[in-house]
């Protein structure tokens, strides 16, 4: 019988365990930031950094952060870097277990504080469906009498053993822009890795596969059109918090979003629901 079970970590944060015979997990509420997830029998699909000491007040780095409602800088100054979301404390509104499969639902009270940053009328949930597969789904509910425009990325870091020897496939047909330049055209349909990557990928195909020593872990996305492929390298490793110089030889992160051209607009009463699941093959 699966075991759902609410615990503290020593620095204050709470999350929820997620104990089945087909994987084990741990979702913590603030942000609604998954940042373990292992299948029964494989290793690890999730990757954190052993320099983040869980601090409340800062996202994990690593898991899935969720970007919302903006990815990356937003154009107003002094507003967060990837929203407000990734630090706010979610509720756990719905636990279901049948069969072994866990289906957790978290809801993000935006409080009068946050209206400086979102002024809107919004609905955002997170939905966890965890099996050999783990399934994470970042649903926008537009409760307003006007349309809005956002932008998000479920910002998942991903284990890949060595970036020496990562292959990531499913590029092709798309364009991306990097450092501010391009559209680019993607040149083939692989991408390797010898340098600072930092990919938005537009007109995207709905899957990708990451082929690390380890093995072959797929990457879907439903309701996207585009995704971030980033490797921040040796010097950008260096000045980045919560991260030690040499991490970025055992991770990448490949984050199903909505931005540039495929923002998400949304108009009244309207819901969209954005959608990323992970496997081993």
């Amino acid at each position: 019988m699966g075991s759902v079970t609410t615990k503290t970590h020593s620095n204050g944060l709470e999350y929820v365990e997620i104990n089945t015979t087909l994987c084990k997990a741990r979702i913590f509420m603030q942000g609604a930031q998954i940042d373990y997830f292992e299948p029964t029998g494989k290793g690890p699909l999730l990757w954190v950094s052993e320099a983040d000491d869980y601090q409340p007040g800062n996202g994990i780095r690593g898991g899935i952060p969720v970007c919302w409602p903006w990815f990356g800088m937003s154009d107003k100054e002094g507003f967060p870097q990837h929203g407000f979301a990734r630090t706010r404390i979610w509720s756990l509104e719905s636990v279901k277990m049948q069969n072994e499969v866990a289906r957790l639902r978290f809801v993000l009270n935006i409080d009068e504080a946050d209206k400086v940053f979102w002024p809107h009328n919004t609905q955002v949930a997170v939905e966890f469906e965890l099996t050999e597969t783990l399934k994470v789904s970042l649903i926008n509910r537009n409760s307003g009498d006007d349309t809005i425009t956002l932008t998000q990325a479920l910002h998942t870091y991903f284990p890949i053993g060595d970036i020496h020897q990562l292959k990531a496939t499913g590029f092709s047909g798309a364009k991306y822009i990097e450092f501010a330049k391009g559209p680019y055209p993607q040149e083939g349909d692989e991408v390797r890795f010898d340098k600072e990557t930092d990919r938005v990928y537009t007109e995207l195909g709905p899957v990708q596969l990451l082929h690390t020593p380890d093995g072959t872990i797929e990457v879907s996305r439903e309701n996207s059109q585009s995704a971030v492929l980033w490797n921040p390298w040796i010097d950008k490793s260096k000045w980045l918090s919560r991260f030690n110089d040499e991490d970025y030889l055992t991770m990448v992160c490949h984050e199903a979003a909505n931005v540039l051209e495929d923002k998400l607009v949304l108009e009244p009463g309207q819901e969209h629901v954005l959608t990323t699941s992970i496997r081993w093959l």
